[in-house]
């Protein structure tokens, strides 16, 4: 069998797949279209290999490619995705960027660049040249290192004079950082990664208390791409279990700030793409059509500001 062929069943029985547990066909109609703001593609296969997963990831070291994801997620009204670096080499900014190329289902990508380097500058400037490119993203450990040092301090400036968005990756214990960077690069706008953390689960008060200061900064944007949960090896779907974390996202971010992201094909370790997006979808639409659509489609574009291309050209304003 060749390998088109095989990539042909594979989508092929993804998209059934999805269509099986697609909600009522009256509930598919009422999904407004998205944007998903984090995923990865790589390909272990590739010559060079993959600094991560390591082989022994055996859900996730197999290649990742957007014609999979567009198949995937085509009964969700994915219009499109904003591809977030997780790999540290450098060429890997670029092979993304060829990837895109080819896909105008990428409408965006954050880059993995490190910040304080002497070459900082100049591949920022070299990935910045291409309009897809719209930001980095870094960890709270480089953050705990980083801040206090005047090449990382200007190098986070340089992102915010150029407009450029920052995802932050860590727990609730990077967010004091993220307010001093708030205050040191203005113009950033920043998005905190993979909300709720699991350490407030048991506890949703604790989530309002850490995150309320950052969330008066009117440039910090929460995606909400950590929210489901298994236990004891069982995806919790009911969705009562779900809404005292998300209601205290709402309550800090609001309807302006909140952004869909599903950390595929990562988050294929706890759940299937048709549970997580279930799950924010039930919440967010019972929220009004209006909020539902800044949530899936429009909050995106105001953190992003990704490029209309694809069939997201249809959704540019």
């Amino acid at each position: 069998m060749t390998s088109s062929r095989r990539e042909f069943l594979k989508t092929a029985a993804l998209t059934t797949a999805a269509l099986a547990v697609l909600p009522p066909q009256s509930d598919a109609f009422a999904l407004p279209p998205a944007i998903d703001t984090h995923t990865h593609f790589y390909d272990p296969t590739r010559k060079q290999g993959v600094p991560w997963p390591p082989p022994g990831e055996t859900v996730l070291y197999k290649p990742h490619y957007p014609r999979e994801f567009q198949m995937l997620t085509q009964p969700y009204r994915v219009a499109g995705t904003v591809v977030v670096e997780a790999s540290p080499w450098v060429e890997d900014n670029q092979w993304i960027l060829d990837l895109a190329r080819e896909n105008p289902f990428i409408v965006g990508f954050i880059g993995n660049l490190e910040l304080g380097k002497p070459e900082f500058a100049a591949n920022l400037q070299r990935f910045g040249a291409n309009p897809l490119f719209r930001g980095l993203r870094v960890n709270a450990r480089a953050l705990s290192l980083g801040l206090g040092q005047a090449a990382f301090e200007k190098d986070l400036q340089r992102l915010g004079e150029r407009k450029y968005a920052l995802d932050v990756l860590g727990n609730a214990a990077m967010l004091p950082d993220v307010v001093r960077i708030t205050k040191l690069a203005p113009g950033l706008r920043i998005v905190i990664d993979h909300l709720p953390f699991g350490e407030w689960d048991k506890e949703v008060g604790a989530m309002e208390r850490a995150l309320a200061e950052v969330a008066q900064a009117p440039n910090v944007h929460a995606k909400v791409s950590n929210v489901v949960r298994r236990v004891e090896g069982q995806v919790v779907e009911r969705p009562e279990a779900y809404r005292p974390g998300l209601d205290a996202l709402w309550k800090l971010f609001g309807a302006d700030r909140l952004i869909f992201g599903s950390n595929w094909p990562v988050s294929n370790r706890v759940a299937p793409y048709a549970a997580l997006h279930k799950i924010v979808a039930d919440y967010f639409l019972a929220k009004g059509p209006g909020p539902a659509e800044k949530f899936f489609l429009k909050n995106s574009r105001a953190a992003y500001r990704w490029s209309p291309r694809g069939a997201a050209k249809e959704f540019r304003k």
